[in-house]
């Protein structure tokens, strides 16, 4: 496996367990257990940094004349990164949305 396979895969794992994160903090803070929804945004904010880390290294590495090669898998691990983030939004906005309910 090649440097730019493995970084691609590590970015699909790491922002994959993040917007898993997101998605179970959802369902927790529509059971009105919100310490756990914080508990599990903050772990997916850190797998999320993990491959937006990732990620950064290889824009980095083309930006200091390297050229990365876009194949199929890091198109996926951007997309999967990028999807990631936007659940990070709509779970940030749910969970506040389930705040105002229960209140």
């Amino acid at each position: 496996m090649d440097e730019l396979q493995k970084a691609s895969f590590q970015i699909i794992a790491a922002v994959g367990m993040a917007r898993s994160s997101y998605i179970e903090a959802v369902a927790a803070a529509k059971t009105g257990d919100f310490d756990k929804a914080e508990e599990l945004m903050k772990a997916g904010d850190e797998q999320f940094l993990k491959g937006h880390d990732a990620h950064t290294e290889l824009i980095q590495r083309e930006a200091g004349g390297d050229p990365v090669n876009m194949t199929l898998i890091i198109t996926h691990a951007e997309d999967q990164l990028m999807s990631a983030e936007s659940f990070k939004i709509v779970a940030t906005e749910l969970i506040d949305v389930y705040r105002h309910i229960n209140a």
